[in-house]
């Protein structure tokens, strides 16, 4: 399945029945971070749904500290 952003298209959405504080509330972040209503609003839905992008096991592993020797973890002994 292809995306919209995939394909280079923005969406449009509309939210209706919104509550007068919670509109206002928007707008006075919107101020507070000197953008428009609409910006913020984008802002506000970028950060709650998207995603960080998945690291590989490798790349974990990667970033794990190096805490110990490998003989700390040599317990069968034989």
């Amino acid at each position: 399945m292809i995306t919209d952003r995939e394909m280079g298209v923005a969406s449009n959405l509309v939210v209706r029945n919104v509550d007068d504080d919670i509109a206002l509330a928007l707008k006075q972040m919107a101020v507070a971070h000197g953008r428009s209503a609409e910006a913020e609003h984008r802002e506000i839905l970028r950060a709650a749904l998207q995603r960080p992008k998945r690291r590989s096991v490798a790349e974990v592993l990667a970033s794990m500290p190096n805490v110990s020797q490998d003989a700390d973890f040599n317990f069968r002994s034989g």
